[in-house]
């Protein structure tokens, strides 16, 4: 074990999130999403909800700041009388690790799932919020001297 590592990160995930380059992305994935069917990488974290593993995630990995929107929402399809109110979690974790960074693209479905195939990696979680998927574009960590 490691000292300040969230328990939740597990050693496949840590290894993916160091491995990840600029422009990668990885989704993670609510427990309706097909991520077995999609993605390249795929780890289990079946027993957490998406909030808990966006908060841990968010303490190590750096989003996109040469994209204009480095964060990804599944968008409601037109008709569905859903309203997702995790989405406002995850506002709330993503601007108090990156404020400046937490302009979102609604996708829809299946060009979600388009982005999610080419996704660095999936992570299947067991959250049962619909359309509480959501898709991270990595950026690059600044060194202290050039900030």
């Amino acid at each position: 074990m490691l000292k300040h590592i969230p328990a939740i990160l597990t050693p496949e995930l840590l290894k993916i999130l160091m491995e990840m380059g600029h422009g990668d992305e990885i989704v993670i994935a609510d427990g309706n999403f097909p991520g077995a069917a999609i993605a390249k990488r795929l780890v289990r974290l079946d027993g957490h909800g998406v909030p808990e593993i966006l908060r841990a995630v968010m303490q190590f990995f750096p989003l996109d700041a040469y994209t204009e929107k480095p964060v990804g929402l599944m968008e409601v399809v037109p008709g569905d009388p859903v309203v997702p109110t995790i989405w406002d979690t995850y506002k709330d974790i993503i601007s108090a690790e990156e404020p400046e960074r937490c302009e979102i693209e609604y996708i829809e479905r299946f060009a979600f799932y388009e982005r999610a195939r080419n996704a660095y990696a999936v992570i299947a979680t067991g959250e049962t919020a619909i359309y509480a998927n959501i898709l991270l574009k990595k950026g690059v960590v600044i060194p202290e001297e050039a900030r």
